[in-house]
């Protein structure tokens, strides 16, 4: 049985693109035990993910903030004897930057990572320097095909290499489900979750693009969802919720488990591009990705004709267009 270590961190949007990595080793390694490295506030989320073995937390945004910590320094030290515990036959650092590969370093195993940028991507040369293995990918490619192509090349031992089989993101729908009944949300039988929130405000969707889509699915009998991570999303939510009345739902702060149960369950998602919306197009539902930027290429689902990528530099995503990609879902 092969031991293998997975390493990619964050962000939210980063760690649903990794997962069909999971399902392409199970297809080449039926029996390998994969273990996933990843940021503390998502091992829920990759606990969900078909083929983890485990989900191994670890906290450098925390440690970051407090690097003067004597707290800190005793958590790194316990992190790094518990990683160095298992041997490994393989560790992948799958985000290419100093800090993966130096805490995919402390792990026991060869070292395998991505040996130059690809467009768009975060990516810091020196991180090769920890490798005992680089692989290069072509510079215009998919972040999902990025690091497919980059797990089949460390397994084969070989640079390039075809990823196997279809996409699979792995994400377990009645874990999720189940989750998502712990919270008590009274949720209506058809409703579409609108995904307003985003860490950049040139990502942002228009708040009068919002209200004409919701005030035009409302009138089709359609509830809202507008679920929120922070203070200043959960005004934003509220704000929606006020001007849709009674067909809005804005649910309490909810755990990312609950939150993917949320959206397997929707009858359609619209959202900006963020990591909720990436989460909508791994579990294949009806999922309109609205785009400020040329970046749909790198980022968007293409897996499915259930997602629909709209707008680009220069021309933002039009409500008509939003109008007719729900209407072709059979939402509007």
């Amino acid at each position: 049985m092969k031991k293998i270590l997975v390493v990619r961190v964050s962000s939210l949007g980063d760690v649903v693109h990794n997962m069909p990595a999971i399902a392409d080793i199970h297809r080449r390694c039926p029996d390998a035990q994969i273990d996933w490295l990843v940021e503390e506030s998502f091992c829920e989320l990759v606990e969900l993910v078909h083929g983890v073995h485990r989900a191994i937390p670890v906290s450098l945004r925390r440690w970051r903030k407090h690097l003067l910590s004597a707290h800190t320094w005793r958590e790194i030290r316990a992190f790094r004897r518990a990683l160095a515990a298992e041997k490994y036959d393989l560790v992948i650092d799958c985000q290419g930057l100093i800090k993966t590969a130096w805490v995919a370093s402390l792990a026991r195993g060869p070292l395998v990572g991505l040996g130059n940028r690809t467009e768009g991507a975060g990516y810091e040369w020196p991180a090769r320097f920890f490798y005992d293995r680089s692989i290069r990918i072509a510079p215009h490619t998919h972040v999902v095909e990025r690091t497919r192509e980059l797990v089949a090349a460390a397994l084969d031992g070989i640079t390039p290499s075809q990823p196997p089989g279809p996409i699979d993101f792995g994400l377990d729908g009645a874990r999720a489900a189940h989750a998502l009944s712990q919270v008590g949300l009274n949720l209506p039988a058809r409703y579409v979750v609108f995904v307003h929130a985003t860490s950049r405000a040139d990502k942002q969707w228009p708040i009068n693009h919002w209200i004409a889509i919701g005030q035009a699915l409302i009138r089709r009998g359609v509830a809202l969802v507008l679920p929120w991570g922070n203070d200043a999303e959960r005004a934003t939510s509220q704000a929606l919720a006020r001007e849709f009345g009674a067909a809005a739902i804005v649910p309490p702060r909810l755990p990312l488990p609950a939150v993917v149960g949320l959206i397997d369950g929707a009858a359609a998602i619209v959202g900006v591009d963020t990591g909720l919306v990436h989460i909508a197009a791994a579990l294949g539902r009806p999922t309109v990705e609205l785009y400020n930027f040329a970046t749909a290429w790198r980022t968007g689902g293409y897996w499915s004709s259930d997602i629909v990528n709209l707008g680009t530099a220069g021309a933002p995503p039009a409500v008509e267009a939003v109008q007719r990609a729900l209407t072709d879902f059979g939402v509007l």
